[in-house]
């Protein structure tokens, strides 16, 4: 019989986030004893954590070490999803990055070495940091693409210095160290400026999916920026929660899988999908191109997971928008009272004021 987390012990760092609270849900159908979420709230909301009997929340940095002191010495399986979010806001300020991100990793898998019962511990990478920086063409991204001295941001670093911590921990420790390397996500549970203020826009501006939702219903124009020419892969959060799932159950320690869903969509095709889909009849903004970002077209390799894991994206791209632009619909005034807590540092968001009432 295939393993499920039933009767399980679960600890999800960055359980309250945008991936962390879907995981957590999905977890929760598989009826797990025990369900351990740790989370700073530094960009996430309480309305994400489910209330159930099997839940209890930690509400705290996981570099306590109280808290790490207190993690149970029977933990089945750990997933460290926890991070400073962001390129943006680790341009902004790298020391907090390196709090939030590196210093995080070190603690956590320094006080999880030791727990023996532990299965897998999965760790959320970054796809970004490993992607080849181009605007001439994209090939789809392997596990094993060589990793560059040189990256755009702190964030891209501090994602790769886990992945090494980690790897370091599974060689020397033994400690069942599982990466899986997120694409993009996006989905319902993403909410714009949920959390504390991180000293930029991206605060509350912080992935395009949900920009592009929130504006869009607002019949505003789209800024797509070099003339939309840059690529990603859209994975649906309930697809990336299955992928952590399969990694924590038939993942292999040691190794690192793509979770994505090997389509490359543009960044222009996103925005017109989100005006048809929103009915947004406000033409497209075209702007300049970031100063600081040189990854500009990218999708990643899934076959790996798709032959070791068993796992493969469901959710087509224009399906999973048109879940998300619903639940942005129904859940605007949690977003609006999210945002609004940072009007002080972005007075424009006063116009959105009453759209929700």
């Amino acid at each position: 019989m295939a393993e499920t987390f039933e009767g399980r012990n679960v600890l999800v760092v960055g359980g309250a986030g945008f991936v962390g609270s879907n995981l957590v849900r999905f977890i929760l159908k598989q009826q797990p004893r025990k369900l351990t979420i740790i989370d700073n709230f530094l960009s996430a909301d309480p309305i994400n954590v489910p209330d159930h009997p099997a839940v209890r929340l930690v509400s705290s940095s996981i570099a306590n070490d109280r808290v790490l002191r207190e993690i149970d010495d029977d933990l089945d399986y750990a997933y460290h999803l926890a991070c400073y979010h962001g390129n943006q806001s680790s341009i902004h300020d790298p020391l907090a990055d390196h709090e939030n991100n590196n210093i995080t990793s070190l603690k956590l898998f320094e006080r999880l070495k030791d727990i023996k019962s532990l299965k897998k511990v999965v760790y959320a990478a970054a796809g970004c940091a490993v992607a080849a920086k181009t605007f001439d063409g994209a090939q789809a991204t392997k596990e094993d693409a060589p990793v560059s001295l040189f990256h755009d941001s702190p964030y891209s670093i501090s994602k790769l210095v886990g992945e090494m911590y980690g790897n370091y921990y599974f060689m020397r420790h033994g400690m069942p160290f599982v990466k899986a390397r997120f694409q993009n996500v996006y989905g319902p549970g993403e909410i714009l400026g949920a959390g504390r203020w991180r000293g930029t826009p991206a605060t509350v501006w912080r992935n395009v999916t949900p920009t592009f939702i929130w504006k869009a219903l607002h019949g505003e124009a789209l800024p797509v920026e070099n003339g939309g020419i840059a690529s990603r892969d859209f994975i649906f959060v309930e697809d990336m929660a299955r992928g952590l799932m399969a990694c924590a159950l038939r993942g292999e320690p040691g190794e690192i899988y793509n979770l994505g869903s090997g389509v490359e969509t543009t960044i222009l095709e996103l925005a017109e999908r989100v005006n048809e889909l929103s009915a947004n009849d406000t033409a497209i903004a075209m702007t300049p191109a970031r100063d600081w970002d040189r990854s500009g077209q990218r999708f990643g390799d899934p076959s790996k997971a798709r032959e070791k894991l068993g796992f493969e994206a469901q959710v087509p791209h224009l399906e999973g928008l048109r879940r998300t632009v619903e639940w942005a619909r129904e859940f605007r005034p949690c977003i609006l009272r999210c945002m609004m807590q940072h009007v002080h540092f972005l007075p424009e968001l006063r116009r959105y004021e009453s759209t929700a009432r």
